[in-house]
């Protein structure tokens, strides 16, 4: 197999692909190791399809193979001899426009035709083609405006003519879209991964059996990128065949795979983002290896950080999510898992990536500069910080030196009261060696990000954290807590509790945090003292503008905490636990909350069974997209206030009950036949009470996604089978019924439209 991935900046080659060497290795194209599918769908899409000119774009991270893969296909004999014309150019970052036309229109022509300096060559290149059926490949395409550059050139026309791109850049791929979707390159499997480096090593012959089994250990480390399996394959061929060299190797991966071409590969990548972006993925490099990071918290960090350059909009979460959006485009962030409304929950960096990041850490001696985010400055100003990472080798040395940072040789400077030290996201470190970090904390005064969710603190937390007047983001686990502890912290952002005893903050002091943007406590309740009840009534035009996480808070329905979210205008998510009998509205006035997108409520069933007229008090603001339910009575009424929100994507119900008082909780139904929810994608039952489960084909009308866990659900209504979105339902240890309703509604789909696009997934977990 041969991986080849252009490294990018300032080099030009283009040509016939069996000539380029750009990164390589010596494996011919029929050792290709588990392309078969993807050839085969691409072919499909080349002879296929639409007569019009298309364009088949092939996107996915540094050395998975896009070259290669559509090498194999652009040299299969029935792609040769499907088009009149072929043409290959490595477009790469840098490019001359004219240089890569000569290229293609000497391909074309077989370079029978001469130019002259003076030529316009996009205009012979395009009578070339015209009235040909031609396959033009650009491989490495970095920028839209190459492709304007380029796509001119190639003439339109009903021959069946198509332009192959390869491209690292997700939103690339879909901006050149045209019939054809992005075709995105998945990983290796492990089988996969073994087969290519048993081919490579062995050259054709059988592994011996006493080298299987590390063997395929060494193949699973590859974590499924080719350009890795290769490269490692190399270094295993030229060594003993024992199994003892094998295993060492295997648990020394990283530190093998990135030699100088893979680092190439990445550096490309690396040169070609913008300086925040950079930052933030070094940062992402220090996370543990595999693992999978919380991107809620991610984002959080950077913005703690200030890596976040709010340049183009107020909202700094939405620029750090752009950020994030920004390096899963360019490949080198992972998708490690997602809500069923595709949200991602995590992301990971494979282990080049990760590897790369450190090295670079280490060549900067973990020092960086940084120009901080502020809203105040100009961004090209060129104040900025020294920040050091907090890394394994400098607790250790911190360990030695009595935590005193003036005695650490690493640290080659004096004034070390100037810095502002970056913690590391993960403090594993630490909570091997020291019982305490309380010790080495009080000599990072600057640390602006300390995640210690991980390590139950002693009491004496509160008094050690009275130094650390930089905190922006603060996540503990601590017996107690409260909010006058840290009330110093005016910089804080982000508060994340995890406490063995029930949190209380008290109102008035709540209000003295003007920054706060996100608070998120296992559970905790808004305490009001007597003369703060005064103070909000003096204080009525306060608001705390930048909240735009509340939760989990435990509430009850008076006057007093209804209010309260009117001074939250900008909140984005809430998470609410309803503890008594409702007698006010949860939001007094829903307009107010135009931009609460996401709403979690949890109901104390007894309380609320009590109760007369309940419903009423749960209008929802209109603009909400997600919402959660939790033990809750779904009567006719809460029906129609969920159906009111007319941007509804997503509705989870756990442990509902649709039935009026005066049924049995076995007879309970749910019947939406007349009710509407126009916007709603995913639905999730879990644990719903419903016996009898009714629904038109209009109730639903652009649902995608259904998901069912356990209940007393015994039937999917037959009227699911007249939605044209649905393409997944998923079940969870749910009764043998509910399954056989999910393959008729299959079936019935198949039946009048042709397509098998329905499919039901059946987990049974018991």
């Amino acid at each position: 197999m041969e991986i080849v991935e252009t490294c990018g900046k300032g080099t030009l080659s283009a040509g016939e692909p069996s000539t380029k060497r750009s990164i390589t290795s010596n494996y011919d194209d029929d050792e290709v190791v588990g392309f078969e599918i993807h050839a085969e769908i691409i072919m499909k899409k080349l002879i296929r399809g639409t007569k019009e000119r298309d364009v088949i774009s092939i996107y996915g991270m540094p050395g998975l193979g896009k070259t290669t893969l559509t090498r194999k296909v652009y040299n299969n004999p029935s792609i040769v001899n499907y088009f009149d014309v072929k043409a290959w150019c490595v477009v790469s970052q840098t490019y001359n426009r004219r240089t890569i036309l000569v290229e293609i229109f000497k391909q074309a022509t077989n370079d029978e035709i001469k130019i002259k300096e003076d030529d316009d060559v996009a205009d012979m290149l395009r009578r070339v083609l015209i009235g040909k059926r031609y396959l033009i490949v650009l491989d490495d395409i970095w920028d839209v405006e190459a492709w304007e550059d380029l796509g001119i050139c190639f003439p339109q026309g009903e021959y069946g003519s198509r332009v192959m791109v390869t491209t690292r850049i997700e939103e690339m791929a879909k901006h050149l879209q045209n019939h054809s979707d992005p075709y995105s390159l998945s990983f290796l499997t492990s089988e996969e991964s073994w087969e290519l480096l048993e081919k490579k090593v062995f050259r054709g012959e059988s592994c011996p059996p006493d080298l299987l089994e590390v063997g395929l250990q060494v193949a699973l480390h590859c974590k499924g990128l080719p350009l890795v399996v290769v490269l490692i394959a190399g270094i295993i061929a030229k060594m003993d065949r024992e199994a003892s060299l094998w295993l060492e190797l295997a648990n020394d991966l990283s530190s093998l795979a990135l030699g100088e071409q893979s680092m190439k590969v990445i550096q490309s990548s690396y040169d070609h983002l913008e300086d925040h972006l950079k930052h933030c993925l070094l940062y992402m490099g220090l996370f543990p290896e595999d693992h999978k990071i919380t991107v809620d918290d991610l984002l959080k960090l950077w913005m703690a950080e200030e890596f976040v350059l709010n340049s183009e909009t107020e909202n700094m979460e939405e620029a750090s999510r752009n950020c994030l959006s920004d390096l899963l485009n360019r490949s080198l962030v992972m998708v490690s898992g997602m809500r069923i409304n595709r949200d991602i929950v995590y992301c990971s960096l494979h282990d080049v990536v990760r590897e790369f990041c450190l090295r670079k850490l280490t060549e900067d001696k973990y020092m960086l500069l940084t120009v901080p985010y502020n809203p105040y400055q100009h961004l090209c100003s060129t104040k900025s910080r020294l920040c050091i990472y907090i890394h394994d080798d400098l607790v250790e040395q911190l360990d030695h030196s009595e935590n005193q940072l003036d005695k650490i040789p690493m640290l080659d400077f004096k004034e070390t009261n100037s810095l502002e030290f970056i913690a590391h996201p993960k403090l594993n470190t630490w909570n091997n060696q020291y019982w305490n970090p309380l010790d080495l904390l009080v000599k990072l005064r600057f640390v602006r990000a300390l995640h210690l969710m991980d390590l139950a603190l002693p009491d004496s937390w509160a008094t050690a954290m009275q130094l650390l007047t930089e905190l922006r983001y603060l996540a503990l686990h601590v017996r107690q807590f409260k909010l006058e502890w840290i009330s110093h912290l005016h910089n804080l952002q982000t508060l994340q509790l995890k406490s063995s005893k029930r949190i209380r903050l008290r109102a008035a002091t709540l209000w003295e945090m003007k920054k706060l943007r996100h608070v998120n406590i296992d559970s905790f309740s808004v305490v009001w003292e007597d003369n703060d009840k005064g103070n909000f009534e003096e204080s009525s035009t306060s608001m705390l503008e930048n909240m735009k996480t509340f939760r989990n808070c435990d509430i009850r329905l008076d006057n007093m905490n209804a209010r309260l979210w009117w001074r939250f205008p900008n909140l984005e998510k809430v998470g609410l636990q309803v503890e008594d009998e409702p007698k006010f509205p949860v939001f007094p006035i829903p307009e107010v909350h135009t931009r609460l997108h996401s709403v979690s409520l949890k109901f104390s069933l007894m309380k609320v069974f009590k109760s007369v007229g309940w419903e009423r008090y749960f209008v929802f603001p209109s603009n909400i997209r997600h919402l959660y339910l939790d033990g809750f009575f779904l009567t006719e009424e809460m029906v129609l206030n969920i159906a009111r929100s007319k941007k509804l994507e997503s509705l989870k119900l756990h442990v509902g009950f649709p039935f009026m008082r005066l049924q049995s909780f076995r007879k309970g139904s749910w019947d939406v036949t007349n009710v509407e929810f126009p916007a709603l994608k995913y639905l999730t039952l879990h644990d719903m009470m419903m016996n009898e489960w009714k629904a038109s084909e209009e109730s639903f009308p652009v649902l995608e996604k259904l998901v069912i866990r356990r209940g007393i659900i015994k039937e999917i209504p037959p009227s699911f089978a007249d939605i044209p979105t649905l393409k997944l339902i998923e079940l969870i240890d749910c009764m043998e019924s509910v399954g056989v309703s999910a393959m008729n509604i299959k079936r019935d789909i198949e039946e009048n439209t042709g397509c098998d696009s329905l499919h039901v997934l059946v987990v049974n977990q018991k």
